[in-house]
């Protein structure tokens, strides 16, 4: 294997194993911590990291006041949106679950441009993959919400929809925005616009403890979803899209879930049932029917007519 290709895997890799491992990680350190706050820490720190580089290190010049305007709107839905109440969500359902209603975030992609930029045919293959992404969420959500002890078990999934919603339509206007400054770049100034419009939300939510109250093991987990979580992942995940074939760099979706599961059972003694393990899959084939979809439906387009 060529070198640019093993390095494409390995960050490939690293996407689907590390971002498994985060909703794990985010449940420890909201054991001890307000969520939204603990959110805000991890991206303002992260984003200060990355700016920190690409201005101090890399001396790239500022950005304009169109690419901070657009940073600050994909802050907001990418971060303070979908990473933030993703994680607030883990206070009301189980990691494994909350990661499996995050994957289903390409079938909203699918609907989004079909229903407001009508550039998605919903053909027989695309249909049969959202009803089996839907009917795997439901097998799931039957099992956990008729089984669960939790009364703010609705809630929880409630956020949890949101934050993934929020992820598609920032998905849909991240690739179709042109900005001046590179991906990495503009990483960071979301994340560090989103860390501070989260810091504000938990205040005025009341999910705010002094800082000088927060447990060596919330610092531990939110250090871990810094420097992996939030920079060397999304750094390898910006490389996989731009390196691989879109329908192998989207494996991540369909492993994140099951990485959060697994670790979750062994770490959180979190339930992992036969109906849970089939929901999941039953998921996990129909997002991947959606993506075969797609794939099959540029292939089309991009034949030349005779």
């Amino acid at each position: 294997m060529k070198s640019g290709m093993a390095k494409s895997y390995g960050a490939l890799f690293l996407t689907c194993t590390i971002w498994g491992t985060t909703w794990v990680v985010s449940k420890i350190g909201i054991g001890e911590m307000p969520a939204l706050q603990m959110s805000a820490i991890r991206q303002f720190l992260a984003g200060f990291i990355f700016l920190i580089y690409f201005l101090g290190i890399r001396k790239e010049k500022f950005p304009s006041i169109n690419d901070l305007i657009w940073s600050v709107g994909m802050g907001m839905l990418l971060f303070v949106f979908a990473n933030g109440l993703s994680t607030w969500s883990l206070n009301f359902i189980p990691s494994g679950f909350s990661a499996l209603i995050g994957a289903l975030y390409p079938l909203c992609v699918v609907i989004i441009e079909r229903i407001f930029f009508k550039v998605r045919m919903i053909n027989f293959l695309t249909l049969f993959g959202l009803l089996l992404g839907l009917l795997g969420i439901v097998i799931v959500f039957y099992e956990n919400a008729f089984h669960s002890i939790n009364p703010h078990f609705y809630w929880g999934v409630g956020l949890s929809l949101i934050a993934m919603l929020s992820w598609s339509v920032g998905t849909v206007f991240v690739t179709r925005q042109k900005v001046e400054i590179g991906p990495y770049h503009a990483t960071g100034w979301q994340m560090f616009f989103s860390g501070i419009l989260l810091y504000i939300f938990s205040l005025s939510a009341h999910q705010h403890i002094p800082i000088s109250e927060i447990t060596l093991t919330s610092w531990k987990a939110i250090g871990y979803l810094v420097i992996f979580g939030s920079i060397i992942t999304f750094i390898a995940f910006i490389y996989t899209i731009q390196t691989l074939p879109a329908a192998i760099a989207s494996l991540y979706a369909y492993i994140n879930p099951l990485v959060a599961m697994l670790l979750a059972a062994l770490f959180l003694n979190e339930k992992l049932t036969t109906h849970i393990l089939w929901g999941s899959v039953v998921t996990l084939i129909g997002v991947y029917l959606v993506n075969l979809s797609i794939k099959r439906a540029k292939a089309v387009a991009s034949v030349p007519e005779q």
